[in-house]
């Protein structure tokens, strides 16, 4: 079967090749998907460009990619909840990455039936962000009336959180360029800030929430515009101490700086760090059919553009999600 693999470190168009490599084999609780699409990630960037070499070592050549949606074509013997035939969705393990191919071998339990009222393209743009904005979300207890700013809002993660956010009853604020302004509003936010022209910091004040997709100075200053006793989250910036100890890092101490801001504001800070869950994404199932969320995608490329789309997202200017259309 033919795969898009990372054949080494660095630059994208000297990265990246198409090879022909060996179709997956099963385990008794996986099921093999039949690869319809997949959408590419900043954390296919990372691996790209050998950021994370040093804490999640390839054996290279190997095959990229997170997100996927398509068919399922044949199931281990432990496998009772999907039959072949089934239209799946998942984000799947990072031990077993690779979606960027034609055909992938996934972990039942980590696998959704896809929501029946949108294409395999539209489904596969939503596992990874969904994941990461739900577990993020959660961790800090968001609740109806809770006032939240969501960073980077026409960003993958950023576009679903406001979403997602709105589901829960939130007062939800977010930042964007002056071009996509609209666009985010129609989204659901209830106030779009314009980083371009405003400083968000003196409009988004006394929060309870800041969900942090950015990291650098804007996780510390995430505990300007919180309240007293408010909830900081990240997906990019330092580990906190409790998900540090989950990592096996037991003597770990959070940055002098985040640690005092935090005492400041007698606040809660977390950094998640997301895992696939077949149960959230039937969630997700009945939140798309029943129109209270809806996939963002950016744009379609073929299978054979992949590369091209891989450069689309170093970019950084995509609105929503980019896709790989594999069949």
């Amino acid at each position: 079967m033919k795969a898009l693999q990372l054949i080494s470190y660095g630059d994208l168009t000297d990265s990246l090749a198409f090879n022909e490599v060996v179709k997956p084999e099963i385990l008794p609780h996986d099921v093999l998907i039949e690869v319809y699409a997949a959408s590419v990630n900043p954390i296919d960037k990372l691996f790209i460009a050998g950021n994370l070499k040093d804490s999640q070592p390839l054996d290279l050549p190997a095959t990229i990619g997170f997100d996927v949606s398509g068919v399922v074509v044949d199931k281990g013997g432990e496998v009772t909840e999907f039959e072949i035939g089934d239209e799946v969705y998942s984000r799947v393990a990072q031990r077993r990455f690779g979606t960027i191919a034609e055909y992938i071998a996934v972990d039942s339990g980590i696998v959704a039936v896809k929501p029946t009222n949108i294409t395999f393209e539209e489904a596969a743009s939503l596992p990874l962000v969904a994941l990461t904005s739900i577990q993020s979300l959660e961790r800090v207890g968001m609740k109806e009336g809770d006032r939240v700013l969501i960073h980077a809002g026409s960003g993958g993660v950023g576009s679903f959180a406001i979403q997602f956010a709105k589901t829960r009853g939130a007062y939800v604020y977010t930042t964007t360029s002056t071009e996509n302004m609209d666009w985010v509003k129609e989204l659901g936010a209830d106030r779009v800030i314009d980083y371009k022209t405003e400083d968000y910091r003196t409009i988004a004040t006394d929060l309870d929430i800041v969900f942090d997709t950015l990291g650098r100075n804007y996780t510390e200053e995430a505990f300007e515009v919180i309240k007293k006793g408010g909830r900081v989250v990240s997906i990019v910036g330092p580990l906190d101490e409790e998900t540090a100890r989950h990592l096996g890092i037991p003597n770990y101490k959070l940055p002098a700086n985040l640690s005092q801001a935090i005492e400041n504001k007698d606040a809660t800070y977390k950094m998640v760090i997301m895992k696939p869950d077949g149960r959230q994404l039937a969630w997700l199932k009945i939140a798309v059919e029943d129109r209270m969320i809806k996939p963002v995608v950016d744009t379609v490329y073929p299978f054979s553009e992949s590369i091209e789309a891989f450069e689309h997202l170093a970019s950084g200017r995509s609105k929503g999600k980019i896709i790989i259309k594999v069949k």
